[in-house]
């Protein structure tokens, strides 16, 4: 029997050797702590006890996550999406409940060992079978740069609602489970009983959280913070629990509660650690669940488990996508990304094996499946696109119309400058070629942002730069020079092989974080690599110097020789605690197109008579047709405009009111 202490070091071990080693393949680290519990639990080589302490542990790191998830769930961002949150996420979990309770009753109907299943436990059975995995799919998303395209926002809605439905489900479970006479009356008491927790929380949290988190910042400790930040989220969940609903739901209502405030940010980085520790832990307790000898022994009905509910998501996914009006090949790849089971899929199952919903032989086969699916997940959305080329006859036509439309914007171009991502920095270089008179097109995976742009007069199509027939659209044989605006070395390799094989004296400038991957850039044929956290430093170098004297000249001289010697001089820092990486979204100030309907209120309005600036907002662009108006305070706005407004989220937010209603 191994202590306390003895215990904790062995699970720190295998979970390092096991992260460690799906980061070298490249999968995501919850499936390196499913592994570890599975082999160090009580089925695998038996070194590892289920207890109370490892139970009440894991329990914490799902309050975590549920309190991370309700950081994200802001009223404006549930708004701006609540077609695909509302219309498709709900249809989703609804539907697919539906279907695994009607699968459930006939597994029950064939399989006399599992005839005892009741309507109750194919009810939870669908809800764990409804959730898809937030943490895989949007990592993989992440990094494959396709979070911003059309399956991409699909797929975020989706999980979006997923994590939503988490809560009444946890509700509605425990419910399910009292035996009693009326099941509408302990339904009906039990979301009454939600209903008043959640309005205390939500009416007198919401006035006394600002409020209170102003005070503890103001005392400027991090310790003090910190501790607050414990104090509101576990003490939300004891909140919850006390009133017999679950640790979970009083964790998502802190989150909720916090996202309203200036300090989300912060408050997502400071929870971080305990967050991915102790769902580290929630993941090797699931896998120490898991009797491999009894998975073994009916290996057919876990095959059947996995193929059976995998195909349905799949299937009934790319069917209500469709039915929403995507396209085939979006629906597709919205289906394939999310048929893999969920982390709350585990949450709801070991819910139902605690309120002896199920049988454990069921549990266990269906824990088995689920892990399976989330093991196969990545190698599912790395072949995503060959799937769906293979599933969808006129996948081919629609990305050809995609590629048509990026020719017909560049056919008659040349030499102009290829731009690789427009966002911040995509955007200034392509203002900066304008001034200059150079023409340029820009390739950019972001609708919103595409269609914006071009409603403004931008050069942008909807592409993926580091796709080769994206490239061949844009017309890179014709260019002069081809840009990687965005810092992201995987994909700026792709673009680099495509380049060099289709224009091989092409110049092609990458942007990098830092000098970490500048050798492995220019070795694939960059001709330059601007390394931004050097050619920051360069700037507050040569504007110290100024500012002490220095001669200009000088200054100028020592930052070209730093450039002409590819920053070798500059090359290796000494590492500190605080070099952790930039958070991008503090970018303050934003552009956003506002076209003006027939029923505007500005149409008919000089500029003047608005105050925008007032409220924070500046028009920096005024089209008309296909041409600019001058901005000016006597300029009159008609029907059709398009106003481009800059300035902070909420002042745009407020000036496009202004204009509109």
């Amino acid at each position: 029997m191994f202590s306390a202490l003895e215990l904790t070091l062995l699970l720190l071990g295998a979970a390092v050797l096991g992260v460690v080693a799906f980061r070298m393949l490249h999968l995501p680290p919850m499936l390196g702590y499913l592994l570890v519990g599975i082999v160090v639990g009580p089925y695998g080589l038996g070194v590892v006890e289920e207890n109370e302490t490892t139970h009440t542990l894991a329990e914490f790191g799902v309050v975590f996550l549920m309190f991370s998830i309700g950081l994200e769930f802001s009223l404006p961002k549930l708004s701006s999406m609540r077609r695909t949150v509302f219309g498709l996420g709900m249809a989703q979990v609804l539907c697919t409940i539906g279907a695994a309770m009607l699968f459930g009753w006939l597994v029950a109907y064939l399989l006399p060992q599992v005839a005892d299943i009741s309507w109750r436990a194919a009810f939870a059975l669908g809800g764990a079978l409804s959730m898809s995995s937030t943490a895989i799919v949007s990592k993989l998303l992440t990094e494959r740069l396709e979070l911003d395209s059309p399956h991409g926002q699909q797929i975020i809605g989706i999980l979006l609602f997923q994590d939503l439905a988490v809560v009444p489900l946890l509700i509605l479970v425990p419910a399910l489970a009292m035996k009693s006479g009326d099941l509408l009356v302990t339904l009906a008491l039990a979301g009454m009983k939600a209903m008043i927790v959640l309005v205390l929380l939500l009416v007198i949290g919401q006035r006394l959280m600002r409020g209170w988190f102003h005070i503890v910042v103001k005392r400027r400790s991090q310790e003090l913070f910190m501790l607050n930040l414990l104090l509101i989220t576990l003490g939300a969940a004891w909140i919850t629990e006390r009133a017999g609903l679950s640790l979970a739901l009083g964790a998502f209502v802190a989150g909720m509660l916090i996202s309203e405030t200036e300090y989300k940010h912060q408050v997502e980085e400071d929870i971080k650690p305990f967050r991915d520790v102790l769902l580290g832990l929630f993941f090797i307790t699931i896998g120490m669940l898991l009797n491999v000898r009894l998975v073994v022994a009916n290996w057919w009905l876990v095959l059947l488990l996995l193929t059976g509910p995998v195909l349905l998501k799949f299937g009934l996914i790319a069917g209500l996508a469709k039915l929403f009006g995507t396209s085939t090949g979006v629906a597709l790849r919205t289906g394939l990304a999310l048929a893999q089971a969920g982390e709350f899929g585990f949450v709801l199952l070991n819910q139902a094996g605690g309120l002896h919903l199920m049988d454990p032989l069921v549990i266990q086969l269906v824990l088995a499946s689920m892990v399976l699916s989330m093991l196969a997940a990545p190698f599912i959305i790395a072949n995503a696109d060959a799937i769906v080329l293979k599933l969808s006859a006129n996948e081919w036509m629609m990305q050809s119309l995609a590629l048509t439309q990026i020719a017909t914007r560049t056919m008659s171009t040349q030499r102009h400058v290829l731009v690789a991502g427009f966002g911040r920095s995509g955007q200034s270089l392509a203002k900066l070629l304008e001034e200059e008179g150079i023409a340029y097109h820009a390739l950019d995976l972001d609708p919103d942002r595409v269609r914006e742009a071009q409603a403004a007069g931008a050069s942008v199509s909807f592409g993926d730069a580091a796709r080769r027939e994206s490239l061949v659209a844009a017309g890179i044989h014709r260019a002069a020079a081809l840009v990687v605006t965005y810092a992201n070395t995987p994909s700026a390799l792709k673009v680099l092989h495509h380049a060099h094989e289709l224009a091989p004296a092409l110049p092609v400038i990458v942007r990098s974080h830092d000098d970490t991957d500048l050798d492995k850039l220019r070795g694939a044929g960059a001709a330059e690599v601007v390394p931004e956290a050097i050619e920051g430093s360069l700037m507050l170098a040569s504007h110290a110097l100024v500012m002490l004297g220095v001669p200009l000249r000088r200054v100028v001289h020592r930052v070209q020789a730093a450039r002409d010697e590819r920053y070798a001089s500059l090359r290796g820092y000494f590492h500190g605690a605080s070099d952790a990486p930039e958070d991008a979204e503090h970018l303050h100030v934003r552009l956003h197109s506002v076209t003006l309907s027939e029923g505007a209120k500005a149409v008919g309005k000089p500029l003047a008579a608005l105050k925008l600036p007032e409220i924070g907002a500046e028009v920096t662009i005024l089209r008309r047709g296909k041409s600019r108006i001058e901005v000016t305070p006597e300029a009159v706005l008609q029907a059709g405009d398009i106003v481009v407004l800059r300035g902070a989220s909420d002042a745009v937010a407020r000036a496009e009111q202004r204009l509109l209603k």
